[in-house]
């Protein structure tokens, strides 16, 4: 059976962050769908550190396509939900329709990773995410502990449902464990 995964986002996504999940889902046979406030050509970008600067610069990346808007989703028909980071989680968290989604996997014990950024999508719909152990990229630690969740010091950390990573380079181990929960490689199998 092949599964359906969801990726929220929208304009700023971290590009490796939206990329690279895309990507990964395709090659496992995953159909993969790219949802986003409006369906349009998404502008990403490219986070990054510089010697010179203390805190992370931002350039264009790629740009890739929104097949669908929010609007236009029913999150009953996804096995997984992916939320990638950069500056878009800042304002499509904002979006009624993506708290709907994202509360759907939460209280449907759904598979959802959310990567870097990516957590401050959960702040909103904190009531299931209160107790809730969760990595994220540093800078959103006080959202997240604001929320009700607790902050984990590490790169990735898997919590029930919940796969989180800290930034784009734990994206394989990330999307390793996502799979997991997924049950991509067991299904596999049979």
């Amino acid at each position: 059976m092949t599964k359906n995964v969801l990726i929220v986002t929208g304009d700023a996504v971290e590009a490796l962050e939206v990329f690279y999940p895309y990507y990964r889902c395709l090659e496992e046979d995953i159909s993969c769908t790219i949802a986003s406030p409006v369906k349009k050509k998404l502008q990403t970008v490219v986070h990054d550190f510089l010697p010179e600067m203390e805190t992370i610069t931002e350039m264009w990346g790629y740009k890739i396509d929104s097949h669908a808007s929010v609007d236009d989703i029913d999150p009953a028909d996804f096995d997984g939900l992916i939320i990638p980071g950069g500056r878009a989680p800042e304002y499509i968290r904002m979006n009624p329709k993506v708290q709907e989604i994202t509360a759907h996997f939460l209280k449907e014990d759904k598979p959802l990773g959310v990567i870097c950024h990516g957590q401050q999508v959960l702040t909103p719909v904190r009531e299931y995410i209160k107790g809730r152990e969760m990595t994220a990229y540093i800078a959103c630690r006080p959202e997240i502990e604001a929320a009700g969740a607790i902050y984990i010091e590490e790169h990735l950390h898997v919590d029930g449902n919940l796969v989180t990573g800290h930034a784009w380079p734990d994206l394989p181990g990330f999307m390793k464990e996502f799979f997991k929960i997924l049950n991509v490689k067991e299904e596999a199998k049979a």
